[in-house]
């Protein structure tokens, strides 16, 4: 919808947004990567990356995108990669499995990029969920190959590693 793609804002998070993040989170991920991920993932893996993560939230470089309403209904954020001048990881990105195909995302992770941009970033780094690649693909992203995030308790998410260099 053209209309509430306009209406969006995206803002930094704060800890204000922490629930309304981790019910966005809880709520779409298992929804969204339901097709690319088999029960025992979902059943393991998916709860624990559902999860808001309360110093990213508050970092600076994590935004929402909200509708005029105050709903949100995206978010995602980068972090700087420590020694490594001018990269960064791209992080926690979620939108609304209700409100998919809107533009939301592209509005979220344009600005995201713009922001880093900003500080001197100019490569990015992206654990993708396999659900996101096409999403990351048609930004300009290059998928480097599969890869296992570990999580708690010995539990492994599989993802795919993407790159973006940009000269934005």
């Amino acid at each position: 919808m053209a209309s509430t793609d306009l209406a969006l804002r995206i803002r930094p998070s704060g800890s204000r947004d922490l629930a309304a993040v981790d019910a966005l989170l809880a709520r779409s991920y298992p929804a969204l990567l339901k097709a690319d991920y088999p029960p025992s993932i979902m059943v393991t893996a998916v709860p624990l990356v559902s999860r808001a993560q309360p110093a990213l939230i508050t970092s600076g470089t994590y935004y929402v995108a909200e509708t005029e309403a105050g709903e949100i209904v995206g978010a995602g954020g980068w972090t700087p990669k420590p020694r490594r001048r001018g990269v960064a990881d791209i992080r926690h990105v979620v939108t609304d499995h209700r409100r998919v195909r809107q533009g939301i995302g592209r509005r979220l992770i344009t600005h995201v990029l713009g922001a880093a941009y900003e500080t001197g970033i100019r490569s990015f780094d992206c654990w993708a969920t396999r659900t996101a690649v096409p999403f990351y693909q048609s930004l300009g992203f290059v998928a480097l190959g599969p890869i296992e995030v570990p999580l708690s308790g010995g539990i492994r998410f599989p993802a795919i590693q993407m790159q973006l260099t940009t000269q934005l």
